[in-house]
């Protein structure tokens, strides 16, 4: 039984070993007191396998590496899995939040990553190598990154779809992969 505990610790570690972590923000943020201000570090970590499950944790310190340490963790707790198409999104999508939004549309393979900052980490954590993005309103660091994670979370499987719509799941491929069905 001992070694049946062992196994599974062992194979936890081995799961978390294969997420990669990537910190997108350390801001220094202040409390006003009587006394005058108290500084924080506030980090922002997402954290992802590179196969479609993401996570964000944000946290707050007196010391940068204890909030790092928050943050992490709290990504950890906080993964989703998104519906992805191959190495890009199945459609486009809009994400809000606050004054801050993220457009997400697919693209054929081969064009990379179009994306900067915070939105571009978190793609590349979920594992989508061809993206178009464009961010629009506020450009609050923290903001954007979570408009992507809502813009991420409104993506909808393409077979779902599909039998939802009674259609077949090839009229709802992106024109480049219906273009290779023809061929």
């Amino acid at each position: 039984m001992a070694q049946v505990e062992k196994m599974v610790e062992q194979q936890q570690f081995e799961a978390q070993d294969a997420l990669e972590e990537r910190v997108i923000e350390i801001a220094r943020v202040a409390k006003v007191v009587k006394g005058g201000r108290r500084f924080r570090f506030r980090v922002t970590v997402v954290v992802g396998d590179k196969k479609g499950t993401v996570g964000l944790g944000s946290g707050k310190a007196n010391a940068v590496p204890d909030a790092m340490r928050k943050a992490s963790e709290r990504a950890h707790k906080n993964m989703h899995v998104m519906n992805l198409a191959g190495t890009t999104i199945p459609h486009e999508s809009l994400g809000v939040v606050g004054g801050a939004r993220v457009f997400l549309k697919p693209a054929s393979p081969g064009t990379g990553v179009i994306a900067a900052g915070g939105v571009r980490a978190v793609l590349e954590v979920t594992g989508v190598r061809d993206i178009l993005t464009k961010s629009m309103g506020s450009a609050n660091v923290l903001n954007v990154v979570m408009a992507t994670f809502d813009a991420l979370s409104k993506l909808k499987s393409v077979q779902v779809e599909a039998a939802r719509r009674g259609k077949k799941v090839e009229d709802l491929l992106p024109f480049w992969e219906r273009r290779k069905q023809h061929a």
